[in-house]
């Protein structure tokens, strides 16, 4: 075991917020702006990857790091373009395609996706229409502009989080309940995992698809801890 570079990891007030310091140094992004966390919990997290690292850093292994480095030094200088990509999910959600066959699909959608699609036309305004087929339908014009407002609203810190949540799962819908504590995230990343585990279980597990979806499972929790930490 190689040791690391520095001798102690701690977290400091700093500027109003909380930073992140290598024996006594205040860390910073790779574009050398100051690493400073709006909350203390999660300036503990990212310590806490610093902390488990035996010698060289591995970006690997650290990913709420990843994205406060995101959030400051991309995030932040480029808000409304970030939250743009993000918010064009909702015109493609992985919710509202549909499979026309075998029955038992269909209902397991209707089953898992409805109840998503109904409370986020309670919740967040925003009413999406499902169709059958992967043939592109626009949504409503008025409920994608809600959708936008309410990626609008996060801060740079919540939106470098949220984009991991959206673009991982493949649904604006599953990245707000997630974001919002709605479900378990167990229960929320089955949904989103719905398709692919119904073509496992007719056709058998592929070894190499099931490590892929349990990394990209990882990320998912890891980024809805990071948003959690971000209140």
């Amino acid at each position: 075991m190689k040791k690391p570079i520095w001798n102690k990891v701690a977290v400091a007030e700093a500027y109003g917020s909380f930073a992140v310091e290598l024996d006594g140094r205040p860390m910073r992004t790779p574009a050398k702006a100051p690493l400073v966390l709006p909350t203390h919990a999660l300036a503990e997290i990212v310590a806490a990857e610093w902390r488990a690292q035996d010698g060289k850093p591995d970006p690997a292994t650290m990913p709420a790091t990843r994205m406060a480095n995101a959030a400051i030094d991309k995030v932040t200088e480029q808000f409304d373009e970030v939250a743009g990509v993000v918010a064009a999910y909702g015109d493609s959600d992985l919710l509202c395609y549909r499979a026309t066959a075998p029955v038992e699909l269909v209902d397991r959608q209707v089953k898992k996706w409805d109840p998503l699609l109904d409370w986020a036309a309670d919740a967040l305004g925003a009413r999406l229409k499902p169709v059958s087929g992967i043939m592109h339908a626009p949504q409503d014009p008025a409920a994608l502009s809600s959708l936008a407002d309410g990626v609008s609203a996060l801060t740079p810190f919540e939106l470098a989080a949220f984009h991991d949540l959206v673009a991982i799962s493949g649904s604006l819908i599953v990245g707000f309940a997630a974001s919002k504590r709605l479900l378990g995230l167990e229960e929320l990343w089955a949904c989103a995992c719905l398709d692919e585990i119904w073509q496992e279980e007719q056709w058998g597990r592929d070894e190499d698809a099931v490590t892929l979806r349990e990394r990209k499972k990882q990320d998912f929790f890891d980024a809805s801890q990071f948003f959690a930490a971000c209140e």
